[in-house]
């Protein structure tokens, strides 16, 4: 047999420079490719990125594989099984494929930091009190607050100017609430709700009421009338009577906002808030593992001092 004058080595060699350059080929063409801010000038085109990539490639593969290795298929990643034997990349390769094949021991332990990350995360909105306040958690469940406290509210303080507040203010708020409300009769109706039962009917069954009455009041001998009519020191018409029957007092109605904020909270765990949060961005998040080494530093203290 001839001698080629190239040894098996060279050839692997040769073959796995064809295979990172076809790599950093479908790496340059990806959108939104991540580089550091002094480069993103000069990565531009994708004849910038792949040289930008191989330069990096070829100075520090741990720091790529930390970059563009969730990027990598399964078959990409045994391109850098012949570096294994350095720690970092071997370790790389290793949090890379379980991310790709993960146990079901990963499994369990990626969805346990996940919940805990989202509950973290979810105490720094609690603790801002914007998020999960009660006019924004109408504004993102228009119904669920209707049933849960709304229509045991008065709902005419809500189109009423408030104090310091300019007419167009006003106007403006009061169209967002007509919105809201247009949002919530679409999904009685969608429920099959009653019409009597819908947002915003009540104010015309009162009107319908009132002129009711003052019919039967016409109808009615003046004698008789001062008899049956029991006078009310408050000052308050028979319909507000009935309303006020029908309302729930203040422990009940908070009892009913924390019940619906529970709900809120709960829609924001499973990931139902995705319009709101970039969740990938939350649950990778490993500086909000911070907060559960505080809650349990602070639970151990706790605990100690009880003892003591």
């Amino acid at each position: 047999m001839a001698e080629t004058g190239v040894t098996i080595s060279e050839e692997m060699d040769a073959t796995r420079t064809v295979s990172m350059e076809s790599i950093m080929e479908r790496l340059s063409h990806l959108d939104n490719l991540y580089f550091p801010r002094v480069q993103q000038s000069s990565a531009l085109l994708p004849s910038q990125r792949k040289s930008i990539l191989r330069d990096l490639y070829s100075r520090d593969v741990p720091v790529f594989l930390e970059r563009y290795g969730s990027l990598l298929t399964s078959e990409e990643l045994k391109e850098f099984d012949i570096l294994s034997d350095d720690y970092e990349i071997n370790w790389h390769l290793n949090h890379l494929r379980s991310l790709i094949n993960p146990t079901s021991d990963e499994l369990k332990s990626r969805s346990a930091k996940v919940k805990n990350r989202r509950r973290a995360f979810m105490d720094k909105l609690m603790f801002d009190g914007n998020f999960f306040s009660e006019d924004s958690m109408r504004d993102r469940e228009p119904y669920l607050h209707h049933e849960f406290v709304g229509k045991f509210q008065d709902q005419s303080g809500r189109r009423m100017s408030r104090p310091g507040e300019r007419w167009s203010e006003t106007l403006l708020r009061r169209a967002e609430e007509a919105l809201l409300v247009e949002k919530i009769r679409q999904e009685q109706q969608r429920l099959g709700v009653d019409e009597r039962d819908w947002v915003g009917n009540e104010r015309q069954e009162e009107e319908q009421e009132e002129e009711e009455e003052e019919e039967e009041e016409e109808e009615e001998d003046d004698d008789v009338e001062a008899a049956d009519q029991v006078p009310d020191d408050k000052g308050i018409s028979v319909n507000e009577q009935s309303v006020a029957g029908t309302s729930l007092s203040a422990d009940e109605m908070q009892d009913r906002m924390d019940e619906f904020r529970h709900v809120m909270q709960q829609k924001f765990l499973a990931g139902e808030d995705h319009q709101h949060f970039n969740y990938s961005s939350i649950d990778d998040d490993v500086t909000l593992d911070d907060h559960w080494v505080r809650e349990a530093t602070y639970d151990a203290e706790e605990k100690y001092f009880a003892d003591v």
